[in-house]
């Protein structure tokens, strides 16, 4: 007996429909790295020519390291726990992660006046330049990312019944939100371990 013909076509890949969210944030992520390469690469371009001497990283910087990494780990908890419908978990783990964000926020802070007070941004050079634009720009992703977390965890303390909760979590959008944050929250918890790392190599 032959098999029934069939019309469906094979989806291209490449045309297939993306989300625009999920798009628009691939191509921020891919915005951002080729900054930060651009950054590295002129500063190894230059950094030959600078005869002054190479700063110390704050000890700051080693604990907020650890600080973004146990981050990524809650919200990751959290996001299994909102697929699974553990609302109680996804909120706990939503608001350590937020904490953490802003421990990560005050740690670099605290990095910043530690170098401050040993005076390195008295005569601005190469190195001293490097550190600032870096994690300067890294900062500015990590409070965007702590904001929309802030207005996530917002609305997870207002649905505290069982029934808002499901009713938010099979809502689309809002399962796409807390994707999306996700992959973000990753993408910057990696970006700082590269600058962080960057800086350890050259200092």
């Amino acid at each position: 007996m032959s098999s029934k013909p069939t019309t469906k076509l094979k989806e291209n890949p490449f045309t297939k429909r993306r989300e625009p969210l999920g798009f628009m944030l691939w191509l921020g992520v891919i915005g951002s790295s080729l900054l930060f390469t651009s950054i590295f690469i002129i500063f190894l371009i230059r950094m030959h020519r600078e005869t002054g001497h190479m700063i110390v990283l704050p000890d700051m910087f080693w604990l907020s390291t650890l600080v973004i990494l146990f981050s990524s780990i809650t919200l990751h908890e959290a996001n299994l726990a909102f697929a699974s419908e553990r609302f109680l978990h996804y909120r706990v783990f939503l608001g350590a992660t937020l904490i953490l964000g802003i421990t990560f926020i005050l740690l670099q802070a605290g990095g910043w006046a530690e170098m401050l007070n040993a005076g390195i941004f008295n005569g601005i050079t190469t190195s001293s330049g490097l550190v600032y634009l870096l994690t300067g720009l890294h900062l500015v992703h990590i409070v965007a990312g702590v904001i929309y977390l802030s207005m996530l965890f917002q609305k997870a303390v207002k649905n505290r019944t069982y029934v808002d909760s499901f009713v938010y979590s099979v809502n689309p959008p809002n399962r796409l939100r807390i994707k999306l944050l996700t992959r973000y929250w990753h993408f910057t918890g990696a970006l700082w371990l590269v600058v962080f790392l960057f800086l350890i190599v050259l200092y």
